[in-house]
Order: C-alpha cells, then structure tokens, then sequence
C-alpha cells in the first residue's frame, strides 16, 4: 500500500481513537484527544499532497480519502452533540448532506464519471474544520485550570450560550446550501446515472 493510502486508512484508525479520549472524564484524555484530531486532519493535507506532488492516485485512494474525511469530521460534529454543546438536529443535517454527496462522488467514480467541485464546497470544509478546530480548542481549555479558573463565567458562555448555537447554526446553513447547489449543478450528472441503472 502506498504512502497516501496508508495515511488515509491511519486517519480512519485515529478517529474512533479521538472519540474514545474525548468522551472520557479524565483531563488529559480530552486533551490528548485535541493533538490526535490535529494528526488525523493533518494526515488528509499530508496525503493529498504526496498524491498529487509524485501521482499517486489510486481508485483506492480516490474512494476511501473523502469518505475517512468524513468519518472524521461527522465523528467531531457528534461528539460535540453527545456532550450538549451542538443541537443534535444540526449535526444530522450537516453528515446527511455530506454522506449523501460523498456517496453520489464515489458512485459516479466507480461508473467513471466525475462531479464538479464547487469553489462553495471547498469553504464548506474549510468553514466545518475551522469550526471544530476553534471549538475543541475552547473546549479542551476548560481542562487546563490555568485557563479555566476564574474564567469559568466566560468558558460556560461561548460553549453553552447563542454564540455557539448561532455559529453552528451558520455552518448548518452554509453546508445544506452547498450541498443544495452541489446537487443541482451536477443535476444532468446525476440524471444521466439514474437513467443508466434503469
């Protein structure tokens, strides 16, 4: 198996790894959790760069790199409902539209065709890991009595107040409307793929 691919399947790995720490009492795990998020989602720069910087591309890769970036980033979103900070309702919408469009990528590989990708789609996931970068890191703090004592008030309100609720909300929208436009503009993509299996 080649580097990019290894890289792939070790974010896979990593992933059930960051949710176990996360959700676990103990300060140290959550926090360790932060720096194996931070490696997972590095791995995908990582191995998009190789693949592209030496053409390692492979019908492996171009399969399972999206669909580990969403394992990735939906195990993120639910966690973060687990624990009462996001609204479980918009954590569904966001990882329904992503399965869904990841889905239609892949079977459209898999028949030989290729989606276009929206520059909308690409904030999209820039915006989602912006969002979770910032709100572990808040997060985590909590952790570190340095940061959180006498800061309790302050803590407690970005995590569990409308700041939170409203940017989540926005990434919520800003994710259903590329998705939204994603599928219409590969619309006669799409058509031509029903009509293939009928």
């Amino acid at each position: 198996m080649i580097l990019p691919n290894q890289l792939t399947t070790l974010r896979i790995i990593l992933t059930p790894v960051f949710l176990v720490l996360f959700i676990m009492d103990d300060p140290l795990c959550k926090q360790i959790s932060v720096a194996v998020f931070v490696l997972a989602a590095l791995t995908d720069w990582y191995d998009g760069w190789l693949a592209r910087k030496f053409n390692y591309i492979t019908a492996w890769g171009k399969f399972m790199d999206p669909l580990a970036d969403k394992i990735l980033t939906s195990t993120a979103f639910f966690a973060f409902a687990a624990i009462g900070i996001l609204e479980l309702w918009m954590v569904v919408i966001i990882v329904l539209r992503d399965l869904i469009v990841t889905g239609l990528r892949l079977y459209a590989e898999f028949k030989k065709k290729s989606f276009t990708t929206s520059l909308l789609a690409k904030w999209k996931t820039m915006i989602q890991m912006a969002f979770l970068y910032l709100l572990l890191l808040i997060y985590v703090a909590t952790t570190f009595d340095y940061f959180y004592s006498g800061n309790e008030s302050l803590f407690e309100t970005i995590l569990y107040s409308d700041y939170t609720y409203y940017s989540m909300l926005f990434v919520t929208l800003f994710t259903l409307i590329t998705g939204i436009t994603y599928l219409y503009s590969n619309r006669l993509l799409i058509k031509n793929l029903i009509k293939f299996e009928d």
